[in-house]
């Protein structure tokens, strides 16, 4: 790999690279030869080591980027984004996804919490978003995401919700009757709140 085959990847917008992107782009063929590489523009200072097999451009990436790269396909939903959205107000340091598998994982001082979707579910894209570099749920799509995981759950804020969302989304779930039980129960529970 040539210095400016270092260089062209650390011009793409992506913050963080995973091993493989990097030995695809390069077109190295010898991945002990690139490995060592790698090392070489660590401790110049050109790629900062994230984890095992994943660098940055910097200690700025976007950590729901390396969310997202660390197990494929992932997204990120569950508490992260109820809890921007405004739907759940307990704040957690941890990152949630939905991935293949449950995992818990310490990467650069944060923690990296992943919740095993089935897979049909985990690759329909309804109510995901592509952000930059990375996919989020929405925030309708995420709410699903917990009740498909957790029977009870206590929601602080279901006001934030498009109901109308909530129900388009709602079948890529294999037509959960204990699911389509709990929106209705919900959401009836928001229109109390409301009236």
């Amino acid at each position: 790999m040539e210095k400016a085959d270092i260089l062209s990847i650390l011009r793409s917008n992506n913050t963080v690279f995973s091993f493989k992107e990097i030995l695809l782009s390069s077109g190295e063929t010898n991945p002990a030869l690139l490995r060592r590489r790698i090392s070489y523009y660590i401790k110049k200072g050109e790629l900062y080591p994230v984890r095992r097999g994943m660098y940055a451009k910097d200690k700025n990436y976007e950590k729901l980027e390396l969310a997202t790269k660390i197990f494929t396909p992932s997204y990120i939903s569950f508490e992260t984004v109820l809890g921007r959205a405004g739907v759940t107000f307990q704040f957690y340091g941890q990152i949630f996804a939905a991935s293949y598998l449950t995992r818990e994982i310490i990467a650069d001082g944060q923690t990296y919490a992943y919740k095993k979707i089935k897979d049909k579910i985990l690759t329909n894209p309804d109510g995901i978003e592509k952000r930059d570099n990375y996919s989020i749920a929405l925030p309708e799509r995420a709410f699903l995401d917990v009740i498909y995981l957790c029977k009870d759950y206590h929601f602080d804020n279901l006001s934030p919700l498009n109901w109308d969302k909530v129900y388009e989304i709602l079948p890529i779930y294999g037509g959960n009757k204990r699911m389509e039980k709990k929106v209705k129960q919900y959401h009836q529970l928001a229109k109390d709140k409301i009236n």
